[in-house]
C-alpha cells in the first residue's frame, strides 16, 4: 500500500512539475517580503542584521509559471524595543 501511495505522488509530482510548478527559493536571511510571504510570527532577532528579516521558513511557497499558488510562511526578526 504504502509504494502505491508513493508511486501516485511521485506522478503527481512529475505531472506538476511538467507544468511549471516550482518551489520557491528559500526564504531565509532574506528581507521580508508581503507578495511573496506569510509571516505566522515574530521572534526578536538573534542578531541585528536579521530584524525585518526571515529568520526561520516553516512551509515553501510555490510558484506555477510566474503566478504564486502557496506563499513561503515564515518567522521574522523583529528588533528588540
Amino acid at each position: 500500500e504504502r509504494q502505491g501511495l508513493e508511486l501516485i505522488q511521485h506522478k503527481l509530482v512529475s505531472a506538476l512539475k511538467a507544468e511549471g510548478l516550482k518551489p520557491m527559493d528559500s526564504a531565509v536571511g532574506q528581507a521580508f517580503d508581503v507578495e511573496r510571504m506569510e509571516a505566522i510570527t515574530n521572534i526578536p532577532a538573534p542578531t541585528p542584521e536579521l530584524a525585518g528579516c526571515v529568520v526561520d521558513e516553516l512551509e515553501k511557497g510555490y510558484m506555477l509559471g510566474d503566478k504564486i499558488i502557496r506563499y513561503a510562511k515564515v518567522v521574522v526578526g523583529q528588533t528588540a524595543e
